[in-house]
């Protein structure tokens, strides 16, 4: 009798202890993905209080994804390298501060600097954590339920942004978004010190710096070149220069990556069509997304006037489906493929974003539902078929270059969707007309991914 209520506190010690495991974990990705979504009704505020113009706006989003997606590859090297543990507890603190600088910075340009700060911490806090989740779970079935939770967070987070975000900066001033992550970095950082254990160490592993260099000086050096031209000159000689340095860094990362010992990206995963057309896809969902999160707070607030708080809500059809489909969209994925449930989120994103083309200033409000909800609707089927198709299409012993390779395949996206778009919407005196192109730029990409998706995704045998 002792022993059996001895064995029944030890369980439930131990159920205890990994939910703790898992919302310390899981709140630290929720501060990342807020970061992502929360900014975006923050725009307005940011400019009127500091200046910058879009141009500024532009650098906001992507001093974090800039270096965020040149970072994360490399991140989860050091995750294997150095323990996992260390990693995420540093890649949180560093975030903790960072976001509380941000939240008293003087001028735009320290906001900058602090926002690429975060992107460090954003960097190392994803792959960490994915591997600390395995490390405390390693029984298949607990962690399959542990990372449903986690994914999940993903959802959540991405539907609260905009409306948290809102709130805040109404209430509050738009500094107050970053405050926010403060109290949950400190709650993140105590749970995880106290209850998640160092993953395996592997320090004799090799860590490709050339390739680290050359990746984060590519995504720079384009970047700097599509949201600056406008202003230096598209034929200027700096302008030009940052082409061509992009380009040569590119060519260089590729070559350090076929001839290097440990390289950050594997370049043999990419014998698979469905794994080099998941790359494209997964780039172009997030060119699209990103795009219509820099592009509509803007419109709502500036051209229909709302405030941040109401533009968070106009924003929730398009992001409430994105909290709760992929669970049903995963299911149906491992029934009949991905191939399917990835064209046809394409294409509604598509034409949801065609239909959102046509606004102007006073636009009915039924076409505005519209095409959020077939957006959010889209985004949300194919996101999840498009990661289960990636992951499945190469060895396990690949499985975690390839996810990795995914993430960041997206996050360039999200930062090329800024800088083209935002682009676009400088080069045209009306806002309006200069949101209805960026609109239909997405409206073209979104259907070549459904092309993409419909031609290889799901065709090549390994």
């Amino acid at each position: 009798m002792v022993e059996k209520t001895m064995q029944m506190q030890s369980n439930s010690s131990s159920k205890r202890g990994h939910a703790l495991i898992l919302l310390g974990l899981s709140l630290g990705y929720f501060m990342v993905l807020l970061d992502m979504t929360v900014v975006s009704v923050a725009l307005p505020a940011i400019r009127a209080d500091l200046g910058g113009g879009i141009s500024g706006l532009q650098w906001v989003v992507n001093a974090y994804t800039i270096v965020f997606a040149g970072l994360l590859l490399s991140m989860g090297a050091m995750a294997d390298k150095l323990g996992a543990k260390r990693v995420y507890l540093a890649g949180l603190a560093l975030f903790l501060a960072a976001s509380a600088v941000s939240a008293v910075v003087p001028s735009l340009a320290a906001l900058i600097a602090m926002r690429a700060i975060l992107g460090v911490g954003g960097a190392a806090l994803l792959p960490s954590s994915l591997a600390l989740f395995a490390h405390a779970f390693p029984v298949p079935s607990q962690r399959a339920r542990a990372l449903g939770i986690w994914a999940a967070v993903t959802g959540v987070a991405m539907a609260a942004g905009p409306l948290v975000g809102g709130l805040l900066v109404d209430s509050l001033g738009w500094r107050s978004i970053f405050a926010l992550n403060v109290p949950l970095g400190i709650i993140s950082l105590v749970m995880t010190s106290a209850y998640v254990n160092e993953s395996t160490r592997k320090p004799l592993q090799g860590f490709d710096l050339a390739g680290q260099i050359t990746a984060i000086a590519a995504i720079a050096a384009l970047s700097f070149a599509l949201m600056e031209g406008e202003t230096f000159g598209w034929d200027s000689a700096l302008i030009i220069g940052a082409f061509s340095l992009a380009l040569l860094c590119a060519v260089s990362f590729l070559w350090a990556e076929a001839t290097g010992k440990t390289p950050l990206l594997p370049l043999r995963i990419f014998r698979h069509a469905t794994v080099s057309a998941g790359m494209l896809a997964g780039m172009t969902i997030n060119v699209g997304l990103s795009g219509i999160l820099f592009l509509l707070p803007l419109y709502f607030q500036q051209v229909r006037g709302l405030s941040a708080h109401l533009a968070g809500l106009a924003l929730l059809p398009m992001m409430i489906p994105m909290a709760f489909n992929p669970i049903f969209t995963g299911r149906i994925a491992a029934r009949i493929g991905a191939r399917i449930p990835m064209t046809i989120g394409f294409s509604l994103g598509a034409i949801g974003t065609l239909l959102l083309a046509g606004l102007e200033g006073n636009s009915n409000d039924v076409l505005l539902l519209t095409g959020l909800l077939l957006i959010g609707f889209g985004i949300s089927f194919a996101i999840p078929a498009l990661m289960a198709a990636v992951i499945s299409s190469v060895p396990q012993e690949q499985a975690g270059a390839a996810s990795g390779a995914l993430n960041a395949s997206r996050q360039l996206g999200a930062t090329l969707g800024v800088a083209i778009l935002g682009t676009i919407l400088r080069e045209h005196e009306s806002f309006i007309a200069g949101m209805q192109l960026a609109l239909v730029v997405i409206t073209v990409a979104l259907f070549g991914g459904s092309l993409l998706s419909f031609a290889f995704i799901g065709r090549a045998k390994k």
